[in-house]
């Protein structure tokens, strides 16, 4: 089973979700807004990806944090943070065989699925 986490209306993730339709590789998607996401999930993908890959601090939602906010940050309060504000989760995240990509490039795609170019 092939998922893929974001958020829907990022211009990233609706790239993505075509490309994986155009392949007609069959995925789920859950949208951290619509279908949540659970302490959990945040630690488990932040053990696979590394913390510091999983929070997007070139976006809009974390530039505008309190400084205190980014101020001394450890994994616990990144986590925190991502966990209120899904947004700051660089996106988009694919699971594929057990395997945990960030980040969307074509080419990235077609040899995580093994397609010929």
């Amino acid at each position: 089973m092939t998922t893929l986490y974001g958020i829907k209306n990022c211009d990233t993730i609706k790239k993505a979700r075509s490309w994986l339709e155009q392949q007609q590789i069959p995925y789920q998607f859950i949208d951290y807004r619509v279908d949540g996401l659970t302490a959990g999930q945040l630690q488990s993908f932040a053990a696979r990806c590394g913390w510091q890959n999983l929070l997007n601090t070139r976006g809009t939602t974390y530039r505008q944090l309190p400084q205190s906010d980014k101020a001394e940050l450890t994994e616990q309060k990144a986590l925190a943070l991502m966990l209120a504000q899904p947004a700051m989760i660089k996106r988009p995240l694919l699971v594929h065989n057990g395997e945990h990509h960030l980040g969307f490039k074509p080419d990235d795609y077609q040899q995580i699925f093994g397609l010929n170019t």
